[in-house]
């Protein structure tokens, strides 16, 4: 029986809707952030379709979840047009198809397409022509292709070790369970490894930037809506002083050395205390930010809440992972869960708003929102660093094009690493949704129903995995490694986010005209910011 039509549009039609809105979301976002001074249209297009292809990724999940969980009734059973192996199986390879499309796409941007951009305009200058400047790039963008070949060739030739649990009975028979549900799903080409070798070394490299922006961002979001910024008139009023000091011990060295040298220290500082003023007198007479006084409790009360979430996170990252310690399968099957014992309040909250469509949705778009966001709020306040050099600055309107290249990079591999974290977030959800299966208690002579929800202990005529639990898990069963990666990598994050918070509230508030003035600015640049 082929798969109702209301069923693909009711998985598919937000897909699409929320595209667009990534689209447009990442359009806004390279806009608000990159140099009207020296943007370009390559630039800021090749960034929109980076950000927007990581993010696709993220949203196929809820689309796979709802595909899978459709696929059966409250009582346990399949629906009709899903009781055929052959259906659902059609229905997850065309979602694992979309999947290894958009990790494709993702390889393509981080090793071929953003590099050649990068040293596009790197190699721009009044002398080159657009001839010189791509062969240029193209020699520098061999390099990055030559590393991804070799790493695919890796995935795809050399055997890996699958791991296997602690030898225990129990863990061996659950281990068994989860191998034999992978070699019924996951029947892959040598591609398809190359690309799951691929995109694990990826996603590791993204739970480093993870732990490093992720973690920050997490706490210091919250915190800085909560302590708000400083006040404007104050901060003015304060650099006005500083400038008239300033100015003073100027003049007095000027006039003790007869005019003929000049602290060109003091009068840097004072050209920047300077353009400061001019800032804060217009941010002071801004009607916005007037406004924006006005709705101050406001603020607060959404950094309360930004607060409450991320403890939210926190406790059910914490709660899975020492469920993974107790009754995961060891580190030598990548500490695989075969089920869920301690409770997880985030994975509870989507199971349960599954039941009405499609609040779900919203929820799980609400979680992924707020994990990026804290993501690009720890990308801007640290800035892209080079071991202890830091090599972009972000800020509105006056990051150059090759901090917002790389800025793309690194959401790119942060995206990859959230959602690892949403799957150790959300383990009952992402894997199975809210499919139910029956289960025979008592003897065989007298056999007593029950309704369970499914777990990996199920067997795949019961209950359907997700196309994207299914990967996770190909991942771990290739290389035991990158599973005990992650589950450790996720301790040593819910340790920089308790880090992030003690540094947040340490930290003395923001200034209003925070990122707005750098000594390093062009002379004129401030008149497109008061103006714009």
């Amino acid at each position: 029986m082929s798969i109702p039509s209301a069923v693909l549009a009711a998985g598919w039609i937000p897909f699409v809707v929320t595209l667009v809105l990534i689209l447009l979301f990442s359009g806004a976002y390279v806009k608000y952030f990159i140099s009207k001074r020296d943007g370009t249209i390559s630039t800021t297009l090749s960034a929109v379709v980076a950000l927007s292809v990581t993010f696709f990724t993220t949203a196929l999940i809820p689309v796979d979840v709802f595909l899978v969980s459709f696929m059966k009734n409250s009582d346990g059973t399949f629906k009709d047009w899903a009781i055929s192996n052959t259906t659902r199986l059609s229905m997850e390879t065309s979602v694992t198809d979309a999947y290894y499309s958009l990790y494709g796409l993702i390889v393509f941007c981080l090793f071929l397409l953003l590099p050649f951009m990068y040293f596009f305009y790197e190699e721009r200058d009044e002398e080159s022509t657009v001839k010189s400047r791509i062969c240029s790039a193209l020699k520098f963008t061999i390099v990055s292709l030559f590393i991804v070949v070799t790493l695919m060739l890796v995935g795809a030739f050399v055997g890996v070790n699958h791991g296997s649990p602690s030898p225990n009975g129990n863990n061996t028979n659950q281990w068994k369970r989860i191998v034999d549900m992978f070699k019924e799903f996951g029947t892959e080409t040598r591609a398809e490894d190359a690309l799951s070798f691929v995109m694990s070394i990826l996603s590791l490299l993204g739970m480093l930037a993870l732990i490093m922006y992720s973690a920050y961002g997490m706490s210091a979001m919250p915190m800085s809506l909560i302590k708000g910024t400083k006040s404007a008139k104050k901060e003015r009023m304060d650099v006005q002083n500083r400038r008239s000091r300033i100015a003073d011990r100027s003049r007095s060295i000027r006039e003790k050395y007869n005019r003929r040298n000049r602290d060109q220290g003091l009068d840097e500082e004072e050209r920047l205390l300077e353009r400061e003023e001019k800032h804060l007198q217009a941010k002071e007479n801004s009607i916005l930010q007037k406004c924006l006084m006005v709705l101050r409790p406001f603020e607060v009360v959404f950094g309360i809440l930004f607060f409450l979430v991320t403890l939210l996170i926190f406790v059910s990252l914490l709660l899975t992972n020492i469920d993974k310690a107790i009754h995961g399968l060891g580190y030598k099957s990548g500490y695989a869960l075969s089920k869920r014992t301690l409770p997880n309040p985030v994975d509870i909250i989507l199971v349960f708003c599954q039941k009405v469509f499609p609040l779900d949705y919203i929820m799980f778009a609400v979680l992924v929102l707020y994990l990026v966001f804290c993501s690009m709020s720890g990308v801007r306040n640290i800035g892209i660093w080079f071991l202890w050099l830091r090599m972009y600055k972000i800020r509105p309107r006056r990051t150059r094009p090759q901090g917002i290249l790389m800025m793309c990079m690194i959401m790119m591999f942060l995206t990859l690493a959230i959602n690892i974290i949403i799957y150790e977030l959300t383990p009952q959800y992402s894997s199975f949704g809210s499919q139910k299966y029956v289960i025979n208690n008592g003897n065989s002579t007298h056999p007593i129903p029950d309704i369970v929800s499914c777990t990996a202990e199920a067997t795949t005529n019961d209950c359907t995995v997700t196309s994207m639990s299914l990967l996770l898990t190909s991942f771990f069963y290739r290389m035991w490694f990158f599973g005990a990666a992650y589950y450790w990598g996720t301790w040593v994050f819910l340790g920089f986010i308790l880090i992030g918070f003690i540094i947040s509230v340490i930290k003395k508030r923001k200034s209003s005209i925070e990122g707005e003035v750098d000594i390093d600015d062009f002379d004129d640049s401030d008149e497109e910011l008061l103006t714009g």
